[in-house]
């Protein structure tokens, strides 16, 4: 996630890491050195004289204005639904590891266990949500036989939350911990369950691609097409507009196609390397460690 100043406004205008500039700037050069041959060619050999007037292009421009809006707005929802997500997910750890704490019997090394699972399991999340397989992250956090069976699954953030399930229930069968209490704890336990599904829910259903396509071509068709519309009209301005036209119409493309996976590694995406890592710092606090690590900082303008 980009962390810019937004107090400067020349500096957001004059930025280009996270823009869509940086994506789009080929595009944008080959609409505008198309309408400065279209221009020439004109001004030379007058080619372009006909009857078509730049009313098409206005009535197309603004449906495809709407189109792009509306995408585009699909794409937050979805970036914004992610970001509540992990919301809840820093909500839920802290209330889990406070339930343990209180809740869970008398034994400080059964608690910092489990909150410790805890941690891995956001921690796996992140990972499985990124497609990354680094498990040396999680080792520090889990036991070993649960370890042993990670390289196995397909969805390790699971496999943690059964072998915290599975502890939960061995302290109740010792009588530890209170039938109201154990509820308690599996009602977390299915609450990072549903989080976690509805994360993948969100990775694994892009919007349609035949949707993303079809705004993909009438936005090449319109900015390639356009110098020839207008070229008769404004003349020697037609390459001044035409690449404003088509910066505007290519970058919120991009923009929309830029955030409509936020669990990515993009400049634009969430910074899940620095939630986990404040889930992780917040839990291991609360079980009374004191070497804890940093909380992670933008590296050139991007937290990742």
């Amino acid at each position: 996630m980009i962390v810019a100043n937004r107090r400067s406004w020349v500096d957001q205008v004059l930025s280009w890491q996270g823009t869509a500039l940086r994506v789009v700037w080929r595009r944008v050069a080959v609409a505008t050195g198309l309408a400065v041959v279209a221009t020439i060619l004109q001004d030379q050999y007058q080619l372009f004289e006909t009857n078509l007037t730049p009313l098409p292009f206005t009535l197309i421009g603004l449906a495809l204005s709407i189109y792009l809006g509306f995408r585009n707005n699909t794409g937050y929802d979805r970036f914004w639904e992610g970001r509540k997500l992990w919301g809840r997910l820093v909500n839920v750890s802290r209330s889990f590891a406070r339930q343990v704490q209180t809740l869970a019997g008398k034994d400080p090394e059964e608690h910092r266990a489990l909150v410790r699972m805890q941690i891995g399991y956001v921690h796996a999340v992140r990972l499985h949500l990124r497609d990354e397989d680094t498990l040396e992250e999680l080792a520090p956090f889990v036991d070993e036989a649960t370890m042993a069976r990670l390289p196995q699954s397909r969805n390790r953030p699971i496999v943690i939350l059964h072998a915290m399930a599975q502890r939960l229930r061995a302290i109740y069968d010792r009588g530890d911990l209170h039938p109201m209490h154990l509820r308690l704890l599996e009602e977390s336990l299915t609450e990072c369950t549903g989080i976690q599904g509805a994360c993948e829910r969100i990775k694994s259903t892009p919007i349609p691609f035949s949707y993303t396509v079809l705004m993909h071509r009438i936005v090449a068709v319109y900015c390639l097409g356009l110098p020839f519309g207008i070229v008769d009209v404004i003349h020697g301005f037609t390459p001044v507009v035409v690449m404003i036209v088509a910066y505007a119409f290519y970058g919120l493309d991009a923009v929309g196609t830029e955030i409509e996976n936020p669990f990515d590694c993009d400049a634009n995406d969430l910074p899940l390397s620095a939630l986990s890592r404040t889930i992780e710092i917040n839990l291991r606090e609360a079980i009374g460690e004191t070497e804890l690590p940093e909380f992670l900082a933008p590296v050139d303008g991007v937290l990742h």
